[in-house]
């Protein structure tokens, strides 16, 4: 399922290559959005924004994440469960940054699978704690479970700062939030799952 969720990805991208349009309708949009003249909020945007990306770099980085710490994690939940978390994850990071642009008040679109990347990272130090994960810059290996508490405190620093702007970081966040509240549903305080595959 990972494959196929990779597969997804790409084949969105080049039908926006071909078809620049189909990003209004499917991308992320605030909920005030119609009323400054851009597209309007829809459900189904709370999904089929995760399959749109911004550029070849943006695709490239997530799907690179997603076939890194996707199999693992899928190996652990099977393919129903897989799905469920990511998509739960997709949905969170949706939600999250809706609720930040009511406050930001900037009307612009959220595109990308960030939001389930976030979660599977979460998921992949969860279940591989001891795992370790190499930086691209600087190349600089550590324990996934470090690496993900590295990486959330950086996007929480971003986010709350302002910087690099154009990222989604609350969206990011969004999703390791969502993936750790389904994880502690499914497996609840003791840590044993509640569930099967």
């Amino acid at each position: 399922m990972t494959t196929a969720l990779i597969a997804a990805n790409v084949a969105m991208f080049l039908l926006e290559q071909i078809a620049p349009g189909l990003i209004s309708g499917l991308a992320l949009w605030p909920l005030g959005a119609a009323q400054a003249g851009a597209p309007g909020f829809a459900p189904w945007q709370l999904v089929t924004y995760a399959f749109l990306h911004g550029g070849m770099l943006h695709l490239a980085f997530n799907m690179f994440a997603l076939w890194m710490f996707g199999g693992m994690v899928e190996r652990v939940f099977g393919t129903r469960r897989y799905l469920m978390y990511y998509f739960a994850c997709v949905v969170s990071a949706a939600l999250t940054q809706l609720a930040f642009s009511v406050f930001s008040g900037g009307i612009y679109p959220t595109v990308g699978a960030s939001g389930g990347v976030f979660g599977l990272l979460l998921a992949y130090a969860r279940y591989f704690p001891d795992n370790r994960v190499m930086l691209l810059f600087p190349p600089i290996p550590m324990r996934a479970r470090t690496f993900v508490l590295l990486y959330a405190a950086i996007e929480l620093f971003l986010g709350v700062t302002g910087t690099q702007e154009g990222v989604a970081h609350f969206a990011h966040l969004g999703g390791m939030v969502g993936g750790f509240a389904l994880l502690r549903h499914w497996h609840g305080p003791s840590g044993r799952s509640r569930i099967t595959r």
